[in-house]
């Protein structure tokens, strides 16, 4: 599955943020940078960028608002071949608060939107772009999205000078002729265009549908170190990595990481395969009912959840 064009982007930090409100340690945080630096891995989303007044930094750590002093406390001025990217939520980031890129050791902003907020992503996204950024738009939650308002974001997206759009499993309910489908009406919409990848797991799937994606043309492929992630959590990047057979990538580094930091989080940190994540994926819901479920003393009651969740859904 050698593809040269194929760019790898580590979200470990990221994602793996909102099981733990981004409450990581530093040197947590600069073990998966070193080895995202020392795999070869093409980007590292090192947390979100947020403005002060929509989240509390007493609840949430500093990589919910990716400050510089922070960023270049862990990377210094990242001279390496590794680009690190921001997310950024429309509603929840001003754009006074987004540095020039000259002033920022950050490459790339990916803007997060649900497809009711497109022309606002568009709007960020170019602001983003004409401070100097690498850019993306990664919409959200696309599986409850109708086929009309699909097409019509589509369109505005056409129109837009963003490179980079990204189809996103986010409930993880997506089978691969689901991804197939959508990463082929992309790039039907969006000639010229880079497609991306992002999956969760909660049916087991995120890394057969990121080959289906990889052999439909995505190129921007994102995954996670353990599949560290929401809920379920993302495609692993080791398995990722194994099987993409290209020489530029190591998978060492990423496994002496994973022993090291992130398997012994396992301990307290409930990611990965949970019956509970898996029904809502089965449904296609929003896995925010089963995160509640496994924080509650009847995390093991799977069938009193399933049988909440066949009612509510």
């Amino acid at each position: 599955m050698y593809k040269k064009e194929i760019k790898v982007l580590d979200c470990t930090v990221r994602d793996g943020g909102l099981m733990n409100n981004w409450q990581f340690s530093d040197d947590f945080v600069r073990a998966v940078y070193n080895a995202c630096v020392q795999s070869g891995v093409d980007y590292m989303e090192i947390g979100y960028l947020s403005s002060a007044e929509a989240f509390d930094p007493k609840v949430v750590g500093p990589w919910k608002f990716c400050h510089d002093k922070d960023l270049r406390r862990i990377v210094g001025d990242n001279k390496t071949s590794l680009k690190l990217s921001a997310m950024a939520d429309i509603g929840r980031i001003n754009l006074d608060d987004i540095p020039h890129a000259d002033d920022s050791v950050l490459d790339m902003v990916r803007v997060a939107c649900y497809v009711h907020q497109v022309d606002k992503a568009v709007e960020l996204a170019h602001h983003c772009m004409d401070k100097g950024y690498e850019v993306s738009i990664n919409l959200m939650a696309v599986s409850k999205v109708n086929e009309h308002d699909l097409d019509e974001a589509l369109v505005d997206i056409a129109k837009s000078r963003v490179p980079i759009f990204y189809a996103v499993d986010s409930f993880g309910s997506m089978f691969s002729e689901s991804i197939q489908y959508l990463v082929r009406k992309y790039k039907d919409a969006l000639p010229g265009k880079e497609i991306g990848i992002h999956a969760h797991n909660n049916m087991q799937l995120a890394m057969s549908n990121t080959i289906t994606s990889i052999q439909e043309g995505c190129t921007m492929l994102d995954a996670t170190m353990l599949g560290m992630g929401r809920g379920a959590g993302n495609c692993p990047l080791e398995i990722l990595v194994a099987f993409l057979k290209n020489p530029k990538y190591r998978l060492l580094p990423i496994l002496q990481t994973i022993q090291d930091h992130i398997h012994p989080l396992q301990s307290s940190i409930d990611w990965g395969y949970h019956i509970p994540y898996l029904i809502t994926g089965a449904l296609n819901e929003h896995p925010r009912s089963s995160l509640a479920w496994m924080d509650s003393e009847r995390k093991n009651d799977f069938v009193a959840f399933m049988k909440e969740m066949h009612d509510y859904a």
